[in-house]
């Protein structure tokens, strides 16, 4: 299998932090989404990916080149959404055309324009006058201008409203046809990744915790609902988190596991999420 982007044994080091050897892999023609609480390394990982920040050891490979060696190769072929626009709030559309078409060889005038009149974008209005959802549908024009190959995205979605979301996601379902086009995303908008990605990849202090197929995912683990009594009869190596509630034990866990005439609900990302991480105790 080839890979679009590819960390293998990554580590970073910081005083109070450090990223611990992950490996991250995404299939060509896919879109993974990577989640983790505040803290967890989200945005060290995508620092190091791009570059911002230098790497302590391992490989980090985008398009099969490295992304530190090659960067000159493959920085055409990237697109980067980073939470909001960054460019400078007084430049109208006209204007932030003609800087990046001096920037980007492959900058592509046509397909600018037809990305901003998609996304309703003003020409003549400024970005200062643009709402929220303007600005992120400005970067991720922006970012698809260009020979595209891989999308990288950090909160692209958030601190929208629905219907902008999902016009959004439809970009990214469109960009993804081409089965050499790949997306790594974070999103705090777990239902947004659910609808759209084919894995996902967990982090959490530092580690890679998960990393499975959605549908794997979403097969394999369910919420088991049960008195603390019968929890104890449960085998522990299926249970991944649980919590104690007025009613008795909510408990994530592998549902292949599960013996007995037990109530087992479907789980979500989020759930997958938040019990991964719950530490709880009897």
């Amino acid at each position: 299998m080839e890979f679009a982007l590819q960390l293998q044994n990554v580590s970073k080091n910081y005083k109070d932090f450090s990223l611990d050897n992950i490996n991250i892999s995404l299939p060509y023609g896919c879109i993974m989404g990577f989640i983790g609480e505040n803290g967890s390394g989200k945005t060290t990982t995508i620092k190091l990916i791009l570059d911002l920040i230098k790497r302590d050891s391992g490989t980090i490979t985008i398009l099969g080149q490295d992304n530190i060696k090659d960067i000159k190769k493959v920085k055409e072929n990237i697109g980067v959404v980073i939470d909001e626009s960054c460019f400078p709030e007084m430049l109208t559309l006209a204007e932030v055309n003609c800087i990046l078409k001096n920037i980007y060889k492959t900058w592509d005038n046509n397909k600018f324009e037809i990305l901003t009149k998609q996304f309703s974008l003003q020409k003549d209005k400024k970005i200062k006058d643009y709402s929220k959802g303007m600005k992120m549908k400005l970067s991720i024009a922006i970012a698809l201008a260009h020979d595209t190959k891989i999308l990288i995205l950090d909160e692209a979605t958030s601190g929208l409203d629905p219907l902008i979301r999902d016009e959004i996601l439809d970009v990214f379902r469109d960009f993804i046809q081409n089965d050499r086009h790949s997306i790594f995303m974070t999103s705090h908008i777990i239902s947004d990744l659910e609808k759209i990605c084919d894995y996902i990849t967990m982090i959490h202090h530092g580690k890679i915790i998960l990393n499975q197929s959605t549908d794997e995912l979403m097969e394999s683990y369910g919420i088991l609902k049960c008195s603390e009594a019968d929890f104890k009869t449960i085998n522990p190596a299926i249970v991944k988190g649980f919590r104690k509630n007025s009613f008795g034990i909510e408990a994530l866990v592998l549902k292949n596991g599960i013996r007995g005439n037990f109530v087992i609900d479907n789980a979500s990302i989020e759930d997958i999420m938040v019990y991964s991480v719950k530490e709880a105790k009897l």
